[in-house]
């Protein structure tokens, strides 16, 4: 930990972080969860409620992939503080406009607006609390903020169930308010401070591109987290749908699916933190995890057919097999520099969202050839075996001195 890091500043900042990701997840994840009932309130058919939902996810989605790129820039250029404070300022308005939107084009561009202000919690969050923290430590710093934030998604599945859609969206831009003000006091990492005067290149977003090592090394910390979104943006996003595939008897609800989904995903966060700091390693767990994401991937699609206990059961396993999130995150912050790593941090898991908006058009894509079951199975199996690839690509992190900064 930096000598100029109080003990003080490191609980506040890892509160904060925790529950900035906690509001940030809720409001992801909120659409999800009343996207539906939302779309039917905007008077959408029947027949339209899927490609209204994909062109609306699609759109928050592209809107975390430009803002995380604007996000971290700002992180490296202008401190972690600034874009904790901007992102939470932003998403929390886009929040509160939501609940007043009257047809679908409204609904994009705030969705769009919001996926940009929600861009930047993570990655600031992540970097500053891996910053503050010991090499030894950090690891389990993260995991926190994964695992309180993750329950964000819990807390979304059940104000999204017992209240109207427009009061939901209400409560998520009141609880980033609170969090606003909650963050007034809390300082920058010492790491930072001791660059921020310097000459040195910060938040260089084009020179992650113009060096082959740099650029590997960035592409396979995106590609191991694909998968777990994959996992959140078709397979749970659209439960309904794939229960009706099933031929299942019983309603499956879009929010109660989400909700067991991220309960295994704080559980699998809790789990592979642990992991990684027993066995020492991120890039094992990582593989791990991947593993067990192609297994239950299998049996969600093609042995889910008993009952309604069954099928939520699996979006709970499913969880627990994504939750790795907080291994990746923290392993993209401890591949890279100083004047670079708020860049990379903010970047890398709005890169991986991102990516829902070709895997859910390849999805969509196929379906009308293959079937929803088939469709899936192909994009997820994908995402699966790239990700698996670039695990065995990355350098170990684990216990890597984070205080240097990247030249070239």
């Amino acid at each position: 930990m930096d000598v100029s890091t109080s003990k003080r500043n490191v609980a506040a900042i890892l509160i904060i972080s925790a529950l900035g990701y906690f509001v940030d997840i809720y409001d992801l994840i909120l659409f999800s969860i009343v996207r539906i009932t939302s779309l039917k309130t905007l008077g959408v058919a029947e027949a339209d409620l899927l490609p209204n939902g994909l062109l609306l996810l699609n759109m928050q989605m592209g809107g975390m992939l430009i803002g995380g790129i604007i996000w971290g820039i700002l992180g490296d250029k202008k401190g972690r503080i600034s874009v904790l404070f901007g992102s939470i300022f932003l998403y929390s308005l886009a929040n509160i406009a939501n609940g007043f939107a009257v047809n679908v084009t409204q609904y994009a561009v705030l969705r769009f607006i919001a996926g940009v202000g929600l861009a930047g919690e993570l990655g600031a969050g992540i970097t500053l609390v891996s910053e503050v923290m010991t090499k030894e430590t950090r690891g389990y710093g993260t995991m926190v903020v994964a695992t309180i934030g993750i329950m964000g998604a819990v807390v979304a599945a059940l104000v999204g169930d017992f209240f109207e859609w427009r009061t939901a969206y209400f409560i998520g831009g009141g609880l980033g308010v609170i969090l606003l003000i909650m963050r007034i006091g809390v300082y920058e990492s010492g790491m930072y401070n001791s660059i921020k005067e310097s000459n040195v290149l910060k938040g260089g977003f084009h020179k992650l591109f113009v060096n082959k090592k740099n650029f590997l090394k960035y592409l396979y910390s995106i590609s191991i987290g694909v998968p777990i979104w994959f996992i959140v943006g078709v397979l749970i996003t659209f439960s309904p749908e794939f229960a009706k595939a099933f031929g299942l008897k019983g309603t499956i609800s879009t929010g109660t699916a989400v909700m067991f989904c991220y309960i295994g995903l704080a559980a699998g966060d809790l789990l592979s933190g642990a992991l990684s700091q027993f066995f020492k390693s991120r890039k094992k767990i990582i593989g791990l995890f991947i593993i067990l994401e192609a297994v239950f991937i299998i049996v969600y699609l093609f042995f889910n057919k008993i009952d309604t206990t069954f099928f939520y059961s699996m979006c709970l396993l499913l969880g627990i097999s994504g939750g790795y999130w907080a291994v990746f995150v923290t392993n993209a912050a401890e591949q890279f520099g100083v004047n670079i790593r708020a860049t990379v941090t903010t970047t890398v898991p709005n890169f991986v969202r991102g990516a829902v908006v070709p895997a859910t058009l390849m999805f969509q894509f196929l379906t009308p050839m293959t079937g929803i079951v088939y469709s899936a199975l192909i994009v997820g199996m994908s995402t699966i075996v790239v990700a698996f690839f670039s695990a065995t690509r990355l350098e170990e992190t684990f216990g890597k001195d984070l205080n240097y900064v990247e030249h070239h």
